[in-house]
């Protein structure tokens, strides 16, 4: 009944384009998700942000544990149904959904225990910005199973290219948390006056309908999910090996995040109006790295396929237009920063003791946003063919370079721009190193027809 993308006959740039739009139409909707949560908590001043920011690491760090089931679940799918076998895909997507299931149960479990010293990390210095960082983490970490589900469901759908899935949900997800937002944040009509903990209510009833209409559209498919047997016994074999493939990405992530819990820590020394700019600006930057990362997700199916039916040539090109693609996006992303930090940060604080600060994170992490597009891509690309040790090598390397370069940095005159430059430095390097190193990779991998 649904359409499902041919990604291994017919014209690449077709067929790779019509499953990255939508991916990518879901990446910015994701991003609008983010951003819409920004603006209205935004309206109740920086400490509100700065609640949400703290709250939000863990957060992201549940993120890149998620990314165990979705990697793995999505390119051993993948490269079943390349093969031809629609069971044996079946039998991998089960195990990642069940391996999603357990690992969000068991991240919101410590959350919701250990809210007081998981937000103590960050030594934040208002008692309200505390209290209410605590309560957005046991609401949203808490109940973080429906964003696991989410995610690895959005993976699976990749992979039998059906993007479109995952457009629908998450739309559908970002109108009820665009509504929801103001109504349980500052009271109104019936519903009380809720602040942070209204946000964090809105956010987590938005994926759980995100959850639902994910459910609702695999019962509708008849490629891959009327194949499968969720509720059986776990296939251990298959277990071990979409873990195999989904660690290496899962490290790199969870690191990637404490790493930057760790630097969040060290702007927390600034103030936690600093911590707001961190906050808001990351969310900003994402309209580049969310997008890279749906796009690398579309690489990440196409290759996986091709790859299992061996299609060489198909893969080769595939990577080719899709560089052409996200060189373009970099480009576009870094002049947007670069070119109009001051406006795009008024929109979501207008403090302007605090807009300097944005302003300054902007304009770096602005020059990087190219080579961040590429690095996301090409590790998306590695991943098509179950190879994740490399990207992860690349940036657990590059990024923990940024703890020691951040502590020289801020002793020099950049102060605290000192830290945004860390950041900025380490992604140019990740994307020249990986490209060039992805480069070597398909050219002793893939033979010239």
């Amino acid at each position: 009944m649904q359409k499902h993308i041919d990604l291994l006959h017919g014209p690449v740039l077709s067929s790779l384009t019509r499953l990255a739009i939508p991916i990518m139409a879901t990446s910015l909707i994701q991003m609008a998700y983010n951003l819409t949560d920004m603006i209205w908590i935004g309206r109740l001043g920086s400490n509100a942000v700065a609640a949400v920011g703290a709250a939000g690491m863990y957060m992201w760090l549940s993120n890149g544990l998620a990314v165990l089931s979705k990697m793995g679940g999505q390119v051993t799918t993948g490269h079943s149904l390349g093969a031809g076998d629609a069971g044996e895909a079946a039998g991998y997507a089960s195990g990642a959904l069940q391996l999603a299931a357990f690992t969000g149960l068991l991240f919101g479990l410590i959350c919701a225990i250990f809210s007081v010293p998981l937000i103590g990390f960050f030594k934040l210095n208002s008692p309200q910005v505390i209290a209410d960082a605590q309560i957005y983490l046991k609401i949203t970490c808490g109940l973080v199973l429906f964003s696991f589900l989410n995610q690895t469901f959005t993976g699976l759908f990749t992979a039998i290219g059906n993007s479109r899935a995952a457009f629908l949900a998450t739309t559908t997800g970002l109108v009820i948390n665009f509504f929801m937002d103001p109504v349980l944040i500052f009271g109104i009509g019936f519903f009380p006056e809720l602040g942070v903990m209204g946000a964090a209510i809105a956010t987590v009833f938005a994926q759980m309908i995100v959850t639902c209409m994910f459910i609702l559209f695999a019962l509708r498919d008849d490629l891959l999910f009327n194949h499968m047997r969720l509720f059986s016994r776990p296939d251990f074999k298959k277990l071990r090996s979409l873990i195999t493939i989904g660690v290496p990405s899962c490290l790199q992530n969870m690191l990637f995040t404490g790493i930057s819990m760790i630097i969040a820590r060290m702007v927390a020394g600034y103030g936690d109006a600093a911590v707001a700019v961190q906050k808001v600006g990351s969310q900003i930057e994402s309209i580049s790295w969310m997008t890279a990362d749906g796009f690398a997700a579309a690489v990440n199916s196409f290759i996986a396929q091709n790859h299992g039916a061996g299609n060489s040539k198909r893969i080769r090109k595939g990577y080719k237009n899709a560089m052409v693609i996200v060189l373009i996006w970099g480009l576009f992303c870094t002049f947007l920063l670069i070119g109009c930090p001051a406006p795009i940060f008024r929109i979501f604080i207008t403090e302007a003791d605090v807009l300097p600060m944005g302003v300054d994170y902007l304009v770096i992490l602005g020059v990087s946003q190219l080579f961040m597009s590429v690095e996301i891509t090409t590790a998306g690309a590695f991943a098509g063919f179950g190879k994740t040790v490399p990207p992860s090598v690349v940036s657990i390397l590059f990024t923990t370079i940024r703890i020691p370069l951040a502590l020289i940095l801020v002793n020099t005159a950049l102060g605290l721009n000192g830290i945004w430059w860390s950041i900025t430095i380490s992604s140019i390097l990740k994307g020249i190193i990986l490209l060039c190193w992805f480069l070597r990779f398909l050219k002793k991998t893939i033979k010239t027809s």
